[in-house]
């Protein structure tokens, strides 16, 4: 029953927002593309310099010499909730729209950035990297971004209807308890994707770096 409830307002929140999401999927999948053609335009002196850097950090996590994975979980989970956190308190102003949309396609240039780059320099074993270190842990992440961003954008809106444009139809306390709580649940389930980067994904990469 409590999964069929959970099925049912999530094909809701999307169907209503459905113009929404199309948007924001084009513009993470438009930072994705520019973070991979930024790949080709480096110099070869930068390539290189982060190659060398790459390289290094490999060297250190199959020698174990990097930081435990209760360290390598909080900052992962820390860095995820700030970013959404961010995007989430920037939903809660009118100025906000334009950075909420800003940080979205930054998180997927970041993204294409890293894909390029291990691939274009590391070519298989890049591209096995990437499998076990960035493609599992995304395949939720960016949904999240994606939903937490259209959260953000649809709380935005109707304030300004609502405190804008005088047209208050729905209380606004219901509306904000159910904004928070749509932070708390993309918290929870980024416990679980920093738990894999943390504890399995290290594991997974010594796998194909040694």
């Amino acid at each position: 029953m409590f999964r069929y409830r959970v099925k049912h307002l999530i094909f809701h929140h999307v169907k209503e927002h459905l113009s929404l999401y199309t948007f924001v999927t084009g513009l993470c999948l438009m930072g994705v593309v520019f973070g991979a053609i930024i790949v080709n335009s480096l110099p070869y002196e930068s390539k290189n310099d982060l190659l060398n850097y790459l390289k290094q950090f490999f060297s250190e996590l199959a020698a174990g010499e990097i930081a435990g994975s209760p360290i390598l979980f909080k900052e992962s989970l820390f860095r995820d909730l700030q970013y959404l956190g961010l995007i989430w308190l920037l939903g809660l102003s009118v100025i906000g729209l334009p950075i909420i949309f800003l940080l979205l396609f930054l998180k997927g240039m970041v993204l294409g950035f890293t894909v390029g780059f291990l691939i274009s320099q590391m070519g298989l074993r890049g591209f096995l990297t990437v499998l076990v270190s960035v493609f599992p842990q995304n395949l939720l992440v960016i949904p999240l971004y994606l939903f937490i961003t259209v959260a953000s954008v649809a709380f935005s809106l109707k304030m300004i209807r609502q405190l804008l444009m005088k047209t208050r139809h729905h209380p606004i306390l219901p509306q904000f308890v159910n904004y928070g709580l749509s932070f708390a649940g993309a918290a929870l389930l980024l416990v679980v994707v920093s738990a894999y980067e943390a504890y399995i994904s290290p594991v997974l990469i010594r796998l194909f770096i040694s």
